[in-house]
């Protein structure tokens, strides 16, 4: 039924609408609210893309106020060497492999000393042929269109990425070569995952339908 809806072009008009007024509203009221949420912390945990998704702690941004690869929206917010922590769920198969190295230089850059970047991206290892039919670049799951994913990840050449900016990577879910999943314990208070083994209502019946890849990268 709703792979239908969607098809309803009336539907599909007033979805793109609604998608402008939204990203309007954070070109223009995004850093304001921001800037007031940054001055209630003095250690802050940044969401970033998920000003929809809230969790408690954490502050909430979107790509029309702090892109990642916009460094003019860094210097206006945030100073260097200054947040806490970072959590970003299935954004960084959303750039190409140039931006997201940018990206990770650019969270390294405000990141103080002890902190880190928590991330999830969908998994190449998966050994699902139709999880990787949803995830791969340009590949969608029933009733979807492509998902404008740039990269498919792998845990080999995710901590490459952020290894190669500085940061010390921590494993935590992940298939490997063989298609055998690896689950390192996670905290859930450091910043919820909800596409992993444990949070994706997708893997009710006890089957891994949908995991990400889970890491830390942590700045020395």
């Amino acid at each position: 039924m709703r792979a239908l809806l969607k098809k309803i072009p009336l539907l599909r008009r007033a979805k793109r609408t609604v998608k402008k007024i939204r990203k309007a509203y954070y070109r223009r009221f995004g850093p304001t609210v921001m800037r007031r949420m940054l001055a209630t912390t003095s250690r802050p945990k940044l969401l970033i893309g998920s000003a929809e998704r809230r969790q408690p702690g954490w502050i909430p941004t979107q790509e029309d106020f702090l892109d990642l690869l916009d460094p003019a929206d860094w210097a206006r917010l945030l100073r260097p060497n200054s947040v806490e922590a970072m959590l970003a769920e299935h954004v960084w198969e959303h750039l190409t492999l140039e931006e997201a190295g940018d990206a990770a230089r650019r969270c390294f850059e405000y990141l103080r000393p002890g902190g880190y970047l928590r991330i999830a991206v969908p998994d190449g290892f998966h050994p699902d042929p139709t999880y990787l039919g949803w995830v791969k670049p340009g590949g969608a799951s029933p009733g979807q269109r492509g998902n404008d994913h740039k990269v498919l990840y792998t845990h080999l050449s995710a901590r490459q990425l952020f290894e190669s900016a500085g940061f010390r990577v921590e494993l935590y879910e992940y298939f490997d070569e063989a298609g055998t999943f690896h689950h390192h314990p996670w905290d859930e208070a450091r910043g919820k995952i909800w596409r992993s083994a444990k949070f994706d209502k997708r893997n009710a019946g006890g089957t891994l339908t949908f995991t990400s890849i889970i890491l830390d990268a942590i700045k020395p």
